[in-house]
């Protein structure tokens, strides 16, 4: 079932995001060459709970981090862990959620380490400009598939390929709601968008093949053949005015 929120609650979910807006944004002055994913949870978790509120994903389904930070190949779900270490070229995917006040806030983004390759750099320009162009058809009246349909276009038309093993989702009192967000699909299919949704957008794309393996952590998902993919993600309402975005500062 998907909820629609009313004004105050959506009001609630922006509190949840303007933090994560705040942490994201102040990761690409934190982030460097030679420290760890480990140092990168263990900052986003301190400055969280500063903001009197609880990192989202620590124990979520049993996820054992507060973050997910992904290094190059990893696509999503990237435990931290002290012996991962950045360095100079590397790209580095930050997904964090923050709970506070009984309302969900979700973002992602993913972050050049030093000096990267001219292709690095243009995966992550696609990946980032193909989340707007799927905000951009979150409109009232539109289909949830237009916002998949417009994210596959964008990034194919570009040379790369979007993941298909995970989505974007609906978000409010609990972390993942209806509806599943495709960033793949064809236009004018699943339900129609009204006033009132509140989504999580998340564009995850590759270099190379879409597909995606698991490693035996249970969570680390990593490209299937080894190339890079990089990940943003928004969460969104819809108003009458068109999509607001709620995890931008």
């Amino acid at each position: 079932m998907i909820i629609i929120k009313t004004i105050h609650e959506i009001k609630k979910i922006e509190a949840s995001c303007r933090i994560v807006a705040e942490v994201l944004g102040s990761l690409k002055s934190f982030i460097k060459a030679g420290i760890s994913s480990a140092d990168i949870e263990s900052y986003i978790d301190k400055q969280i709970r500063m903001r009197n509120a609880i990192p989202a994903f620590k124990g979520y389904r049993g996820y054992p981090s507060s973050v997910c930070v992904s290094i190059n190949n990893q696509v999503v779900h990237g435990i931290p862990l002290p012996d991962n270490i950045l360095k100079d070229g590397d790209i580095v995917s930050v997904d964090m959620g923050v709970l506070l006040d009984g309302f969900y806030g979700d973002g992602a983004l993913t972050i050049p380490v030093g000096n990267i390759s001219a292709h690095a750099s243009d995966l992550i320009r696609v990946t980032e400009e193909s989340l707007y162009v799927g905000i951009g058809k979150a409109v009232a009246g539109n289909r949830v598939s237009d916002i998949s349909s417009a994210i596959q276009s964008y990034v194919e038309a570009n040379g790369f390929s979007v993941v298909r093993a995970f989505v974007g989702h609906g978000i409010g009192r609990s972390l993942h709601e209806e509806p599943q967000i495709p960033n793949f699909g064809k236009p004018g299919q699943g339900p129609r968008l009204k006033e009132g949704m509140t989504l999580a957008i998340e564009p995850m794309v590759n270099a190379g093949t879409p597909d995606i393996r698991i490693l035996d952590d249970g969570w680390t998902a990593v490209t299937a053949d080894g190339k890079l993919s990089a990940h943003f993600e928004h969460t969104i309402a819809i108003t009458k005015n068109g999509a607001e975005i709620l995890t931008k500062l």
